[in-house]
């Protein structure tokens, strides 16, 4: 996939072990460690981002996650999950960055 993040295209040019160790943990973690189905992951990666306010790796993970066929209202069922547990305001932060992925 395309970086979406001029800044992470910077990151890989100026760190490029780093971010291969990055990538591989990444990879180990997302695809060899546990039971759970990709989907169910890529929902996961988007609820954690969103609840953090990371926006960059937010808009990253539901492009990953509709590449993978994650469906837009099951990333909008996701994010509605933030309004109980991490608030209204975080809802509306992560709300927008869909929007505009």
């Amino acid at each position: 996939m395309e970086d979406i993040h001029q800044i992470f295209t910077r990151f890989k040019a100026e760190f490029p072990e780093v971010y291969a160790r990055h990538e591989a943990l990444g990879k180990e973690i997302h695809e060899n460690v546990g039971p759970l189905e990709e989907n169910s992951r890529w929902l996961i990666k988007i609820a954690i981002s969103a609840a953090c306010n990371h926006k960059r790796a937010l808009a990253t993970h539901i492009k990953k996650a509709r590449s993978a066929g994650v469906a837009d209202d099951e990333i909008k069922h996701t994010l509605l999950l933030l309004i109980p547990t991490a608030g209204f305001p975080t809802f509306m932060k992560a709300y927008a960055v869909l929007e505009s992925t």
